[in-house]
């Protein structure tokens, strides 16, 4: 191994120098020759108190004692190294923010929500009826009872009428909520059209021929008395009739006596101070309606009476 000494040279008395000593003798050499020795470098301990701060070179990574460290990451000493942390966008931060204040906002309103519809204080205690004519509100009332007790949020209209099909004279309902207590049923009934006979008694039956009710004196109700030949409901002539019917004004149909047909082609309708209407078939019911109406609304003139008003082409009706 090549030695690490490096030699050096130190002047003396050979070299001629001033301090060079003499022979006593005063002789021409020197008493010594010019030394050349090698000396081991000096190596300063970095480590030592003594050294610290005067050597100022490239500082060395610090070796960590734990073998499974990687480079750039933090040692016992809790400081990382080569790390460089750069400031959050701004708009990312807003973002953030938003996303959590409508988080917090969106699970408020549920909290809201959940409690009014489970919440005992909209309990149903109070249960108003409008719009009945052959139902009184009593009924309808008693049928809707199971509801009382329940919050208003959880009622639905489907429910209310399920609950009202035995009412066959309810067609449906509506409803509206008044809170904190208050539920307010809006009930659309079905409309008489005519009078069918059976035995003694008269019974209201609707457009679709829905029995509504029963009377036993006819002039109590004003609607005309379907003939007996079209006393099923469920037969065309029925149909046809009761259609012309229900196309027919309230103040029109309150001036008919009776409703026959010989065919659904041909339905006549006879008014209560004898007079005939000619109506044809079912065809432009509401444009037949209108000139009906107005025939009607003619004044009389006593020179040319008027028995029979024919309206079977609506657009051209005339009376004789």
């Amino acid at each position: 191994m090549a030695s690490t000494r490096k030699p050096t040279f130190k002047p003396g008395a050979a070299s001629g120098g001033p301090n060079a000593k003499r022979p006593a003798n005063g002789g021409g050499r020197p008493a010594a020759e010019a030394v050349i020795s090698a000396q081991r470098p000096i190596v300063p301990d970095l480590e030592s108190p003594a050294t610290a701060g005067k050597y100022v070179g490239k500082p060395s990574a610090p070796k960590s004692k734990d073998k499974g460290s990687k480079p750039g990451k933090s040692g016992k000493s809790g400081q990382a190294d080569n790390v460089i942390v750069f400031p959050e966008p701004k708009g990312r931060r807003k973002r953030r923010i938003v996303v959590w204040t409508l988080s917090i906002v969106a699970a408020v309103v549920a909290l809201i929500i959940a409690g009014a519809v489970y919440s005992p204080v909209l309990a149903v205690k109070t249960i108003t009826v409008d719009g009945t004519k052959l139902l009184t509100p009593d009924a309808v009332q008693q049928a809707l009872g199971d509801l009382e007790g329940k919050p208003l949020p959880q009622v639905s209209e489907q429910e209310i009428n399920e609950l009202l099909k035995p009412l066959v004279q309810v067609r449906s309902a509506t409803m509206e909520a008044r809170p904190p207590s208050e539920l307010l049923v809006h009930v659309n009934e079905r409309v008489p059209v005519a009078l069918l006979k059976q035995g003694d008694t008269f019974v209201m039956v609707d457009v679709d021929g829905v029995q509504l009710g029963v009377t036993q004196d006819k002039e109590a109700v004003a609607l005309p008395l379907i003939d007996a030949g079209a006393g099923a409901t469920n037969t065309e002539l029925f149909k046809a009739i009761a259609a012309v019917l229900d196309t027919l004004p309230a103040d029109v149909l309150a001036r008919m006596s009776t409703a026959s047909a010989a065919s659904p082609d041909a339905v006549e309708l006879k008014l209560t101070d004898g007079k005939t209407v000619v109506w044809g078939n079912a065809e432009d019911r509401e444009l037949k309606a209108k000139a009906l109406e107005a025939l009607l609304k003619m004044p009389p003139d006593p020179k040319v009476p008027v028995s029979v008003y024919d309206v079977s082409v609506p657009r051209h009706p005339f009376t004789k």
